[in-house]
């Protein structure tokens, strides 16, 4: 088994400790309880994976960032975020204000009818995916719910019927 990792000292015992306290969030402090439990327990990086529910190679990359650039090495920005859009969120939020109006007096809209809106804004053809992801974004998925059961078929064509579901044609005898 691999032996506990190194932790510089940055700060100072208590300092780390009120650090670990005044995490915003549950990943900052998972990442912040991982160099605590390496600093303090000695425990290794398998351990700390298992106590936290994170992964072992998680463990190390948190302790190396700690290590090169101190506490603020652990502030993340993150991975993800939209870098190629069409539209900016306070344009989205502009384009959707009048269906928003319309859904207030009882009227949804249906998301053909926000593509072409959308795809008069932009200029050029946008596909049904964008639209319901922006529909996602704004946190409208009862649109997109009413939408996907308008297309779905109520009940199955009867020669469908005959060849899947031969247990209905079947005499009773």
């Amino acid at each position: 088994m691999r032996p506990p990792a190194q932790i510089k000292a940055h700060t100072t015992v208590q300092k780390m400790f009120l650090w670990l306290q005044s995490a915003p969030d549950e990943w900052t402090y998972k990442r912040r309880m991982a160099v605590w439990l390496t600093y303090t327990g000695k425990l290794n990086a398998r351990q700390v994976a298992n106590v936290l529910g994170v992964s072992t190679q998680s463990v190390w990359l948190w302790v190396h960032q700690y290590n090169r650039m101190g506490p603020d090495g652990l502030n993340r920005k993150g991975r993800g975020g939209r870098r190629r859009s069409c539209l900016t969120p306070a344009e989205e939020t502009a384009l959707l204000r009048p269906f928003m109006d319309k859904t207030r007096n009882g009227l949804k809209p249906r998301p053909s009818s926000l593509k072409s809106v959308i795809e008069d804004k932009i200029g050029r053809p946008v596909s049904m995916s964008y639209v319901y992801r922006l529909l996602a974004r704004h946190r409208w998925s009862d649109v997109i719910a009413q939408s996907q059961a308008a297309a779905r078929p109520v009940q199955p064509p009867t020669d469908y019927r005959k060849y899947a579901m031969p247990w209905l044609n079947r005499d009773p005898s």
